[in-house]
Parts: structure tokens; C-alpha cells; sequence
């Protein structure tokens, strides 16, 4: 998946849990809510906000959270986990396995969550 396709996707998909998500789906769209927040940062600043978490960073965040949660949801489902394992990283500890399986590739069997990626191609 390409970066513009992996935004399209994650937005067209705005509250959809179910499924998987390949590491390319949710990456890109990682990095873009990264870029989009950093262009919020630095429109506030422009604005003379000096504090780095204005009104248009917090409007960013807004806009991509669902989407975050809903794409890394499909993601922990590609390596047969259940998306409320997101909520481990709220021990900050937690973060490190997440991102393992965050980072992990998919299996390639069908699992409880659906078939996988590649067959669907």
C-alpha cells in the first residue's frame, strides 16, 4: 500500500475495527498524522503560540485519532491479536510489546480476525 492509499483507506474507514491491516496500511498512516501534527505545531507557532501544542496541533490529533486507533485495531488483528491490546500501552511499559506487534509481520493463515492480506490480493 502506497502512502496516499494508506490515508485514503484509513479516513474511507473511519470507525471500521474489524479486519486486518498490513504494516504498510498503518505505518504510513503513522507517519502521516506525525507530519500532519507537526505542521499543526508549527502553524501555531507561526500564529505566535509558543507553547508547541496549540489550537492546530490539538485539531490534527482530533482529526486522526479515531483513525489511529481503528488502523492499529486492524493491525493487532494481522498478528492474531485483539485490538484492546492497545491499551497496554497505557502501563508505558506496554508500549515495547506493542510496537513489536505493531512492527511485526502478519500471519499468513487465516486467523479468527479474517483471511489474511495477501490472499485477498
Amino acid at each position: 500500500m502506497t502512502f496516499g492509499q494508506s490515508i485514503s483507506y484509513c479516513f474511507a474507514n473511519y470507525f471500521n475495527f474489524n479486519g486486518r491491516g498490513s504494516r504498510s496500511e498503518y505505518w504510513w498512516f503513522i507517519l502521516f498524522c506525525i507530519i500532519l501534527e507537526f505542521a499543526g505545531t508549527l502553524w501555531d507557532s507561526a500564529l505566535g503560540d509558543t507553547s508547541g501544542n496549540g489550537f492546530m496541533y490539538w485539531v490534527a490529533v482530533a482529526i486522526t485519532f479515531f483513525p489511529s486507533i481503528a488502523a492499529a485495531s486492524r493491525r493487532l488483528h494481522d498478528v492474531n491479536k485483539s485490538g484492546w491490546w492497545q491499551l497496554i500501552a497505557l502501563t508505558i511499559i506496554g508500549i515495547i510489546p506493542l510496537v513489536i506487534w505493531l512492527a511485526s509481520e502478519g500471519e499468513k493463515k487465516k486467523n479468527k480476525f479474517g483471511q489474511s492480506i495477501k490472499l485477498k490480493k
